[in-house]
């Protein structure tokens, strides 16, 4: 199998790859060359740490289905091709949603656990691996392993944010969690300067299951750090379950010449989604895929970044330093002529990581999106990293194309753990050029 479709989510390089089919690695696996193969979800990973472009991509969409679920345990076992979407179309019925879950329902099981993911409650419940019961791992020399705690733990948890990497997940158990309902109360608050939002995070955490903000990038002076935090809880069981969104409301059919999500864009849309929140705290009911996954709405919005595609930057940094370093972070965007439509703020909780190189750890963590602007975007993007490593944070992996191999050993000291349980015949082109590119 051949085709454009194998391609990150930042759409930096759409070249066409190849793919092979689950049952064909299980056929033909046995005995592979090194670096031979890579499992693929449904391309949500933003960089390259999902494309092996000197072997071929193992299509985990090719095993989808939920094998069993129970309404009384809320255990569910599945396939790795499956999505979180088909996941919360089985359970919401039966009062179970995702006990964390990424902006994202189009995310595949095997990404999810693959990515350690983690979402907008990561300080009430961690990261997607914190959930999982135990997995199926198959290596590239035949062996089928149970992992879980207890069991073959070792690998268990380097699997857990291992980025495919220890072999061929075929199946997953996770643990849902018990809701009275899959609607959000929301509790919008509107704040004028990220001083405001510093200062009232602890107590809104602390408040509710979820929790995360919204930032105008683009805002200076005193509204600098302006944004909207949307906290939220899910709403009691009077509160009548909606029907499962049928496919996409919107969508993108094409890319367009040229970047959609620019400076000049981006500052009318802020200040409008900024102003269309009232001042203070607004409380409403809001249906699941509205709170969860706005941007699920609009298929294929990555494309409104143009043809050059857009690079994500994700980091995490200790909470002592936090305000400084988040002003500072957006301000170098804004000198570097850079303007992002995704930025999100959000408070890590101290909850130990669960796999070896699971990215969430306690601090905040900032997200922004740039369009491709080529050299000037990748100096940006350099000086963001070292930002970040001087406060002792680090760079998330699995929305990177381009961090240095000392940036990401400075971010993952422990990636030598990995290296060393890696199933030889799986490799990514993140994994080349990052961790096989430092010394030994």
């Amino acid at each position: 199998m051949t085709g454009t479709d194998y391609q990150s989510w930042g759409r930096l390089d759409p070249r066409p790859r190849r793919a092979i089919s689950v049952h064909a690695f299980e056929e033909e696996g046995r005995g592979a060359g090194i670096g031979a193969f890579l499992p693929f979800g449904n391309g949500r990973s933003y960089g390259d740490s999902c494309h092996n472009d000197a072997g071929a991509l193992i299509d985990n969409g090719t095993r989808s289905r939920i094998n069993a679920f129970d309404p009384g345990t809320g255990i569910l076992s599945c396939d790795p091709g499956v999505t979180l979407r088909q996941i919360l179309e089985r359970t919401i019925p039966h009062r179970f949603f995702l006990p964390v879950t990424p902006g994202t329902a189009f995310v595949t099981v095997g990404g999810a656990v693959a990515n350690d993911v983690h979402g907008k409650n990561h300080h009430a419940r961690g990261t997607f691996g914190h959930h999982v019961l135990g997995l199926t791992l198959l290596r590239s020399n035949g062996d089928v392993l149970a992992c879980s705690p207890k069991e073959n733990s070792e690998l268990f948890f380097t699997t857990i944010g291992g980025m495919g990497l220890t072999g061929l997940i075929l199946s997953v158990d996770l643990q849902m969690m018990k809701v009275p309902s899959a609607h959000i109360q929301q509790h919008a608050i509107r704040f004028d300067s990220l001083d405001d939002y510093f200062a009232m995070v602890d107590r809104i955490d602390g408040e509710h299951e979820y929790s995360v903000a919204w930032i105008d990038q683009l805002a200076t002076g005193k509204s600098m750090g302006r944004g909207v935090l949307l906290a939220g809880d899910h709403a009691d069981a009077s509160c009548e379950f909606p029907d499962m969104p049928r496919g996409l409301k919107l969508g993108v059919p094409f890319s367009p010449p040229f970047n959609l999500l620019n400076r000049l864009t981006l500052k009318g849309f802020n200040e409008l989604y900024y102003r269309k929140e009232k001042p203070g705290e607004v409380v409403s009911t809001v249906k699941w895929p509205g709170y969860f996954y706005p941007l699920d709405a609009i298929g294929n919005w990555n494309r409104l970044y143009g043809p050059k595609g857009l690079y994500q930057h994700q980091s995490v940094f200790p909470a002592e330093n936090a305000p400084a370093v988040t002003a500072l972070l957006m301000e170098t965007a804004r000198k570097a002529g850079h303007a992002s439509f995704l930025t999100v703020l959000k408070k890590f909780g101290d909850r130990p990581k669960r796999g070896v190189l699971s990215f969430a750890r306690p601090g905040f963590t900032l997200t922004l999106d740039f369009a491709n602007q080529g050299e000037r975007t990748l100096k940006l993007l350099d000086a963001l990293d070292a930002i970040v490593l001087k406060a002792g944070g680090a760079v998330n992996p699995y929305k990177d194309a381009r961090m240095s191999p000392q940036t990401f050993a400075a971010s993952f000291p422990e990636w030598k753990k990995l290296e060393a349980l890696r199933d030889p015949a799986m490799v990514s082109n993140f994994w080349k050029r990052t961790a096989l590119a430092l010394p030994k």
